[in-house]
């Protein structure tokens, strides 16, 4: 098929290079304008540019999807393939094709309609996720779902390993499912009500711990929004990023501290009293120093239990 492929961070690159592999002619592809970044401020490709730059293909990133109508109705195109674009698509260009638009989406539809489909599967403790293929309609992820596929979650899985699994499932399963399409063997399938909240767009202040929550509760936030924003605290005033931590078992009769109080310090974790059960960290980063273990830090940093850890002001 001649497809035009719209797709900006690295979660639509597996997608463009499986397109490109199948032996599709991707005539356009369209992404968000570079970005700076760093402390020079250079001007970034996105992910989607550069894997399309090396690949040959021609990149258009106008600043408003809607200046690129013209130029998409021009560019030969049976389909149009959406992989996290990040921006809503005109009604115009939805239908301009003969297969319109067909969105890779990383969730269970309708399930997580939304920009963050994938940290908050992990935040609300799903036990699995997966990528729906859907013709895209002008609602907000509430088209016509093509196709599926259910990826298990791991027990310790993070936000970040979420996101490479259903990158490559939804790659493999998009180059399945416009195969299908071209064939007329798909049968497409209306969505019912979404059984979940919408899945809003993170924000750094999402990381910020409420210890009166539940052990359960922060230790996902944590796996949730590994690698980003990151969970975080702060002890002794300065800003410390919580990386891995683990709900331990309730012990009958065990004394109860203050919400953020480290019980204990061990060899490898500082224990936390939450608002109900308790916390192992056992990998931190103290703002200014590097990502590790908790005893490595606590081999270099003393901590007295006792001590207590706040939520940061905001």
């Amino acid at each position: 098929m001649k497809v035009i492929f719209m797709g900006t961070p690295d979660f639509a690159v597996g997608t463009l290079e499986a397109l490109h592999e199948a032996g599709h002619e991707i005539t356009l592809v369209v992404s968000q304008p570079d970005k700076p970044k760093g402390r020079g401020h250079a001007l970034q490709p996105t992910p989607v540019k550069a894997a399309a730059e090396h690949l040959g293909l021609p990149v258009f990133q106008p600043a408003k999807v809607r200046e690129a109508a013209d130029m998409l109705e021009q560019t030969p195109a049976d389909v149009i393939v959406v992989a996290a674009f990040g921006q809503l698509i005109p009604s115009r260009i939805l239908h301009m094709k003969k297969f319109g638009c067909v969105n890779v989406h990383a969730s269970l539809l309708p399930k997580y309609r939304g920009a963050a489909p994938i940290q908050w599967a992990v935040i609300d403790g799903e036990k699995e996720s997966g990528v729906t293929i859907m013709q895209m309609d002008e609602g907000l992820d509430t088209g016509d779902m093509l196709s599926k596929v259910i990826v298990p979650l791991d027990e310790k899985e993070t936000g970040g390993s979420l996101f490479d699994k259903l990158s490559i499932a939804g790659a493999k399963l998009c180059v399945e499912t416009l195969a299908k399409l071209e064939l007329g063997e798909i049968a497409a399938e209306k969505q019912g009500e979404s059984p979940t909240a919408y899945a809003s767009m993170l924000k750094k202040s999402m990381g910020n711990i409420d210890w009166t929550k539940d052990a359960v509760s922060i230790e996902r936030l944590v796996r949730g929004l590994n690698p980003w924003p990151s969970a975080y605290t702060t002890l002794n005033g300065k800003t410390m990023k919580i990386w891995q931590c683990d709900v331990l078992p309730e012990e009958e009769g065990a004394s109860k501290g203050t919400c953020g109080e480290i019980l204990e310090v061990t060899k490898k974790a500082m224990i936390v009293q939450t608002g109900e059960g308790r916390l192992a960290l056992t990998e931190i980063q103290l703002a200014g120093k590097a990502r590790m273990d908790a005893g490595a830090f606590l081999r270099g940093y003393k901590i007295e239990p006792g001590t207590v850890l706040k939520a940061e002001q905001e």
